[in-house]
């Protein structure tokens, strides 16, 4: 039973009338008729994602590739609208849709009180089409529209509250940044249209074979391999938008966005487009080898450092944002070691536990009144049991404990990594592998901060004055309001806000913000032993996915492996296991016995705790290189080449000798008769000399 071409457009279509309707009819028809015309499109669209997703799977249906409308057609190159269903898109569809459709429904709890509800809704529902159209699609064209979509709904999401500074700083960096990512993308698609004559991935893949020893000039000398330019200039439009060293900077500012945009774009979507686009190109990149040791070098070395900057964050967002970039890591080292399946596995699995630990998140920031320096919380799994619970589950599932989610996927990149020899393999494998250790010191470190432990804020029912009690790890704290008037915590006599003073006691969160945490934690639990199997070591993907055999790390672990109870208690037995285990010792002691400890810790290891705080300087170098560096070199341009030489020479320097020659002219036209005759005369006798010296 073939798919239908009308099931797939209501797919793709029926946020985007939700996000119509919110968006500019929000004034007519109320918040809750914005809420609902959202939710029932992207609804729609999730029901019909997990039809098309059985269709596919158990119904037979094959892969469905056909173009639904000419976008244009210019001599012998064209591009249409049309999508490709395969089983790895039809998996991308659920997720996508999933995740849209919870975070919605907790959107209703944490905008609330927000004045731009029915614009928060239309933007998100937005959001939900572009990415749709990018994953759905069947060619670059499409691929590119879907991605500069994403992109320009997430700038309209970090920024949405746009009065204030730092949110408005950090949507135009996250700009700014994928830019760049994007002018790469863009000439890896040129270099695809350019050397195979098409934009249709079918058609692509099929005469990927013929990239094999064709070359790019560069200088009269200079041959690059085609595959690999083309390979390359492509992941440079993953490093963007999937956060990837050194074009990170964006995704933990980007926090400045609320939390429900948190968990949509920054953990289960969004980033996550570079992981798909890069699994879904797997017939080009397997023609390049330098390519793909490029790939897992640069994920290697972000799964290591950007966790190890999670550990001294103190803001309960900022801790999943590095979290992400880490595990974004992980997928791209995948990606490197020709196992798309684990990356395309693992990016299904942490959709579920990050969105988890970002709603999670965003539930103890209503309960706090939208603090969110962990150092100012602690106790709260009393006041917060369900939120508590769930985000234990989505801990796990990071840190990769066996029979958890991220334990199947996780565990699988580690030992797909260790099963390498591509070029770099080793540096890549002790990275993942100490990442391991670190995840779960920054995991742990999040939940007894927040949940154990002592309670570090006062609850001050009048307008006196209270103080948090702690110690000097706890001695400054951040904010993410709303608006200025839903700050709660105590002003004192200046008028500053004094953090760790509430007005009430936390309580746990209404349904419409519990109830998608517990939905996102019964996947986190179960879909990576339900999965594990077929999508790792079966012909799940089919054909969506190609992996030369010898590159096939997948199928040598394959051949080890049983099923998933087996694989799960095997891994109580393996060095990841450990390492949670000896993160889990460590901070359990110093977070619930020894507090003082941390402050001894960072005292004794200053020069690292202040690399890390500082983020390794990516900021200040970015900021004096291209900020700095660029008002320099624009004001060298403008005073030594546009006012000196444009203005200075060729303006007003030939208006000036203009006007000295006419000057010297009129000086010439005297208006008298017995000059001009003396000129005629001097000018005859001229010519004559000049004729008889020619003459001579």
């Amino acid at each position: 039973m073939e798919l239908s071409t009308s099931i797939l457009l209501t797919i793709a279509l029926a946020p985007l009338v939700g996000c119509v309707l919110a968006g500019f009819f929000g004034r007519f028809i109320g918040r809750a008729g914005a809420h609902t015309a959202t939710i029932l499109g992207v609804a729609v669209a999730c029901g019909l994602s997990f039809y098309v997703l059985y269709q596919i799977t158990a119904g037979g249906a094959p892969v469905y590739n056909q173009n639904i409308y000419t976008w244009f057609d210019i001599g012998h190159y064209s591009a249409h609208v049309g999508f490709m269903i395969d089983r790895l898109t039809a998996m991308m569809m659920v997720v996508v849709t999933f995740v849209s459709l919870l975070v919605h429904v907790y959107t209703i709890g944490y905008m609330a009180d927000d004045p731009g509800y029915q614009r928060f809704f239309s933007y998100i529902s937005l959001f939900t089409f572009s990415m749709l159209m990018l994953v759905m699609s069947n060619n670059f064209m499409q691929l590119f529209f879907g991605w500069e979509a994403v992109g320009l709904v997430s700038y309209l999401l970090i920024g949405f509250w746009y009065k204030r500074p730092t949110a408005i700083f950090a949507n135009l960096k996250a700009f700014l940044v994928n830019r760049v990512g994007d002018f790469g993308f863009l000439l890896g698609i040129a270099g695809v249209l350019y050397f195979l004559n098409t934009l249709d991935y079918a058609t692509a893949f099929a005469a990927a074979s013929t990239l094999v020893g064709k070359t790019l000039q560069i200088t009269q000398n200079t041959h690059w391999d085609a595959a690999t330019v083309i390979c390359i200039c492509l992941f440079v439009g993953a490093m963007g938008k999937s956060a990837q060293v050194p074009l990170h900077v964006w995704l933990p500012d980007s926090m400045e966005g609320p939390t429900p945009i948190s968990a949509l774009i920054h953990a289960a979507t969004m980033v996550t487009a570079g992981i798909f686009m890069v699994a879904r190109m797997s017939p080009i990149f397997e023609l390049s080898e330098t390519a793909l040791s490029f790939v897992m070098i640069i994920g290697a070395t972000g799964a290591l450092f950007t966790g190890l900057i999670g550990i001294v964050q103190n803001d309960i967002k900022r801790v999943v944002a590095y979290s992400t970039l880490s595990q974004l890591g992980y997928m791209t080292v995948a990606l490197g070691v020709s196992a798309y399946a684990g990356a395309v596995f693992h990016l299904m699995t942490h959709a579920f536990f990050k969105a988890l630990l970002f709603l999670g998140a965003g539930s103890v920031i209503i309960a706090m009144h939208h603090e969110q320096d962990m150092r100012y919380m602690g106790g709260l799994r009393k006041y917060m049991p369900i939120t508590w619970i769930t985000m234990w589950i989505g801990s796990l599932a990071l840190c990769g404990v066996p029979f958890f989610a991220g334990f199947y996927s996780k565990d699988a990149i580690i030992e797909a990594v260790g099963e390498s020899h591509r070029l770099g393999a080793s540096y890549a494998y002790f990275c993942v592998m100490a990442g391991a250790f670190v995840t779960a010191l920054y995991t742990f470190r999040q939940m007894y901060l927040t949940f154990h432990g002592k309670e570090r804020f006062v609850v001050v029912h009048d307008h006196g004055h209270g103080h948090g009690h702690g110690h000097d790890d706890y001695a400054h704290a951040g904010h993410d309001a709303h608006d200025e008037h839903h700050h709660v915590s105590h002003k004192d006599d200046h008028g500053h806000h004094e953090p760790g003073i509430m007005h009430d006691t936390p309580k746990e969160s209404p349904w419409v913000v519990t109830l998608p945490l517990i939905l996102l934690a019964i996947p986190s639990i179960i879909v990576g032993a339900l999965a594990v199997k077929p999508m790792l070591f079966g012909e799940w993907f089919g054909s969506a996915i190609h992996v030369n055999e010898a590159n096939n790390v997948l199928g040598e672990l394959g051949k080890e492996f049983h099923d998933w109870a087996s694989a799960g208690l095997h891994g109580f037995t393996q060095l990841p296991f450990f390492l949670v285990l000896a993160a889990f010792a460590i901070q359990t002691y110093i977070y619930l016995f020894n507090p003082s400890v941390a402050d001894r810790i960072k005292s004794a290891l200053k020069p690292i705790y202040n690399v890390l705080n500082h983020k390794y300087w990516f900021d200040a170098v970015y900021y004096i290189v291209f900020a700095r560096g660029g008002m320099a070199l624009g004001r060298v341009l403008w005073k030594g080449g546009d006012a000196a030489v444009i203005d200075g020479v060729l303006i007003n320097g030939s208006a000036s000798l203009v006007d000295r020659i006419a000057g010297g002219v009129r000086r010439l036209q005297s208006g008298y008769l017995y000059h001009y005759a003396f000129a005629m005369i001097l000018g005859l006798i001229l010519l004559l000399g000049g004729y008889w010296l020619v003459g001579q």
